[in-house]
C-alpha cells in the first residue's frame, strides 16, 4: 500500500482474508465446497482517500451499497430498472449513484459514483463506468421537489409493476399495504426532460407523500434515511406480492375484503421502532431503524463487512463474576473458612484503596497500646490492633455522640462564627499567618506611606549583645568593683 505498485498482490491477500475469516474460523458452520463463494467487502474505503469526500460521505456510501446487496439478495435487482440513490449533501447537492453496467451484488462503497443535481460526475469512484443520465432524471426531479428526502428506492419487481399497472393501485388488503401510508400516483413516460413534467410530478407529490407509484413503471419509495427508504420499500413489495396473489386467486376486485384506513390503523407501536425507544436507550430511534441494523448484523456474520455504525447493542452488558478457577496459582485468593463463616465479599480495587486511606477517620480506637517497656534505656511503645489483642488491658471507647471528643464548655455559635470567619477569608483569599497585634495599629509616622498596598516590610534589627552586668545585684556589683580595684593595685606594684 505504501509503494502503490502492487495492487494484484494487496487484492489477492485481501481475498484471502475474507476466505479465512469466512470459512477458515472454527465456529464456522459446515460447509460444503461447492457452495463456497468469495465474498466481496462491501467497506473498502480503506486504501481509497477521494479528496472531495465530506463528512459522514463514508458511511453513507457503506450504507447505499449495502442496500444495493440487500436488494441482490431478496432477488429485488433488475438489469437496468433498479435504480438506488442517496443525497450526501444538502449544501452542495451530491448524490450517489450506481454506475451504469454493475450488478447489485457487486457493488462497494467505493464504487458508487458521486455527481451533482444535473447529472455531472463530481467523484468517478474506483471503477470506469460511466452514470446513466436518463434513469438519473427521476430522481433528480423528486430531490428537487422535495428537499427533505435524503434517500430515493426505485424497484421495478414484477410484483411492483403488476400493482403500477392496475387502475385500482395499491389496495388496502393487507397490514403492510396499511404500513405504507400515502400513496401517490404519476403517468411516468420513461424521460424527465421537460419542465411540466416536474411540475406535474411535483404536483402528484405533494410535501409529505413517501410512495410515488409511476404507472407502469414500478414504485419509489422516498425516506429521510437510508433505513426509513428501505423499511418503505420493503413493506411495498409485500404489500404489492399480497395484492396480486389475492387478486388471481379472489377473481376480482369485488371478492375481497377492503380494509378501512380509518378503523384498521396501523399499528406503530407495535413496531420494533416503537419498543426499543419507549422500552430501550433513551434515545430517539428513526423508523426502520432496527429492523435495518439487524439485516446488517446478518450481513456482517455473513462476511459482507458493511462498515455500518450500530446505535443499538445486541448484547446486554453483564458484570462478569471472576472464578477461581481463572486465577492463577500464584496469586490466587483462595482461602480456607469455618463451617458457617461466610466469607467476606470481594471489593472493587478502587473501593478498597478508599478505605484503606480512610480507615483511620472512621476508626479511631482500632489501635491500642500494649507494651511499654521503660526500664530498658531506649524503652519503646508496641501497638496493636484491638482485634489481634488476645487479653486486653484497656477497653474500646464506644462513640456514642458525633461531639464526643469536643473539649468541655465549648461554644457552639463561637465554632460557628470561627468557621464562617475561615469560609470569608478564603473567598476574599485573606489568609494570614494568624493574629496580629493592634498596639501600633494607631500610630502614624511622617514615613508612613498612604496606601497598605505600597508599605514596604521594615527591616529586621539585628538583636543587640545581652548585657552581663543585667542579672546582677549591687552587692554583686560592689565586690567586682573591688576586685578591679584590688588586681590594679597590685599591678601598679609588680610594675615598679
Amino acid at each position: 500500500m505504501k509503494k502503490e505498485g502492487s495492487s494484484s498482490n494487496l487484492w489477492a491477500l485481501r481475498q484471502i482474508v475474507d476466505f479465512m475469516a469466512t470459512h477458515g474460523s472454527p465456529a464456522a458452520l459446515p460447509v460444503a465446497q461447492s457452495s463456497v463463494t468469495m465474498v466481496t467487502p462491501i467497506n473498502d474505503v480503506q486504501g481509497w482517500e477521494p479528496g472531495s469526500m465530506v463528512k459522514g460521505e463514508r458511511l453513507m456510501r457503506c450504507k447505499l451499497a449495502s442496500v444495493h446487496r440487500l436488494v441482490d439478495l431478496y432477488g429485488w435487482a433488475q438489469l437496468a430498472n433498479t435504480c438506488l440513490t442517496m443525497r450526501v449533501s444538502k449544501e452542495q447537492e451530491h448524490f450517489l449513484v450506481l454506475p451504469n453496467g454493475l450488478a447489485c451484488g457487486e457493488v462497494t462503497a467505493s464504487s458508487l459514483v458521486k455527481v451533482n443535481i444535473l447529472g455531472e460526475v463530481v467523484e468517478k469512484g474506483s471503477t470506469t463506468l460511466a452514470v446513466d443520465l436518463s434513469a438519473f432524471s427521476l430522481h433528480s426531479a423528486i430531490y428537487s421537489a422535495r428537499p427533505d428526502v435524503r434517500c430515493l428506492l426505485h424497484l421495478h419487481t414484477p410484483a411492483t409493476a403488476a400493482v403500477s399497472a392496475m387502475k385500482c393501485g395499491l389496495l388496502p388488503l393487507s397490514h403492510e399495504a396499511l404500513l405504507v401510508g400515502e400513496v401517490a400516483y404519476y403517468d411516468y413516460n420513461g424521460v424527465m426532460e421537460d419542465e411540466e413534467d416536474r411540475v406535474e410530478l411535483q404536483k402528484s407529490l405533494g410535501p409529505t407523500c413517501k410512495v410515488l407509484v409511476l404507472r407502469n413503471h414500478g414504485i419509489v419509495a422516498l425516506g429521510e434515511s437510508v433505513e426509513e427508504a428501505f423499511y418503505t420499500i420493503y413493506h411495498i413489495q409485500t404489500a404489492c406480492q399480497t395484492q396480486v396473489a389475492a387478486l388471481c386467486s379472489a377473481g376480482g376486485e369485488q371478492n375481497l375484503i377492503m380494509l378501512d384506513r380509518n378503523i384498521h390503523r396501523p399499528v406503530v407501536t407495535g413496531t420494533v421502532g416503537w419498543a426499543g425507544s419507549t422500552f430501550g436507550p433513551m434515545h430517539k430511534s428513526r423508523l426502520g431503524e432496527h429492523e435495518f441494523e439487524a439485516l446488517m448484523r446478518t450481513l456482517d456474520n455473513l462476511g459482507y463487512r458493511t462498515g455500518y455504525a450500530y446505535r443499538f447493542p445486541v448484547l446486554l452488558e453483564r458484570t462478569r463474576t471472576r472464578r477461581e478457577v481463572e486465577v492463577p496459582a500464584s496469586a490466587t485468593s483462595f482461602s480456607f473458612h469455618d463451617d458457617g463463616v461466610q466469607p467476606h465479599p470481594r471489593l472493587n480495587p478502587h473501593t478498597q484503596r478508599q478505605q484503606q486511606k480512610t480507615r483511620w477517620l472512621n476508626t479511631p480506637n482500632v489501635y491500642q497500646k500494649v507494651n511499654q517497656d521503660q526500664a530498658s534505656p531506649g524503652h519503646r511503645t508496641t501497638w496493636q490492633k484491638a482485634e489481634e489483642i488476645a487479653q486486653a488491658s484497656g477497653q474500646a471507647i464506644k462513640i456514642e455522640n458525633p461531639n464526643q471528643f469536643v473539649p468541655l464548655f465549648t461554644n457552639p455559635k463561637e465554632v460557628l462564627e470561627t468557621r464562617n470567619k475561615i469560609r470569608e477569608q478564603n473567598r476574599q483569599d485573606m489568609k494570614t499567618a494568624g493574629p496580629r497585634s493592634q498596639v501600633l495599629a494607631s500610630v502614624i509616622t511622617d514615613n508612613s506611606p498612604p496606601s497598605p498596598e505600597t508599605v514596604e516590610p521594615p527591616a529586621i534589627p539585628e538583636p543587640d549583645t545581652p548585657n552581663p552586668f543585667n542579672e546582677l545585684t549591687d552587692q554583686e556589683l560592689e565586690e567586682y568593683r573591688k576586685e578591679v580595684q584590688r588586681k590594679q593595685h597590685g599591678q601598679e606594684d609588680g610594675t615598679s
